[in-house]
């Protein structure tokens, strides 16, 4: 199983006053470390022990997300007001509320 695959990131932890290492595809687990380096090097290394227990295990390995196939379509619910003022603005500027929302999001 290749874990090089997964999302990695580190953040400053404030609380710690140290770097954390964490996986998105293993939100449990994290990494506390004096440096950004040693982080990454220490959620690496437990994520690829947890893979090689749930492998003993017969668990299932969580897909890499950059292994992962999007459609590109989701579901969301808005309040009804949300929903009103979208459809407005989509009305005002001449495009459809999917692209509108589309343009939105994509400014995040």
């Amino acid at each position: 199983m290749k874990t090089d695959r997964y999302t990695y990131r580190v953040t400053w932890s404030s609380s710690d006053q140290a770097h954390v290492g964490l996986c998105a595809e293993f939100p449990s687990l994290s990494w506390i470390a004096t440096s950004p380096e040693k982080a990454l090097k220490g959620i690496r290394k437990v994520v690829d022990e947890v893979v090689v227990e749930m492998l003993k295990a017969n668990e299932t390995i969580p897909e890499a997300l950059s292994e992962k196939t999007f459609s590109g379509k989701f579901v969301v619910r808005v309040p009804a007001d949300v929903h009103r003022l979208l459809a407005m603005q989509a009305a005002e500027q001449g495009v459809s509320m999917n692209r509108l929302v589309s343009a939105k999001l994509a400014t995040i």
